[in-house]
């Protein structure tokens, strides 16, 4: 459910553009899979956790308006970046 402290923070280091960044798309997108992913894996066991379904969602929303904000800003950035996390097969 919730990422590890370090792992959250190896996330960032992999992720980040420069030294102490954590607000880039990137970071963010990279953190919302991780959760994304942890959360998925809770709902697999967890059928009818449909508060937990309702915030998975929500998440997936937030990194499909995150990766489309930053296809149109830096296409190079955004190919890059579903390359490194494996995301549209």
């Amino acid at each position: 459910m919730a990422i590890a402290a370090d792992r959250k923070v190896a996330i960032v280091k992999d992720f980040a553009l420069h030294p102490g960044d954590t607000g880039s798309p990137e970071v963010q997108v990279a953190l919302l899979t991780e959760h994304i992913t942890g959360l998925t894996e809770h709902l697999k066991g967890h059928r009818k956790d449909y508060t937990s379904r309702r915030g998975l969602l929500m998440m997936v929303g937030t990194r499909n308006k995150l990766l489309k904000f930053l296809r149109q800003r830096e296409p190079e950035r955004y190919k890059a970046l579903i390359e490194r996390l494996g995301l549209r097969r």
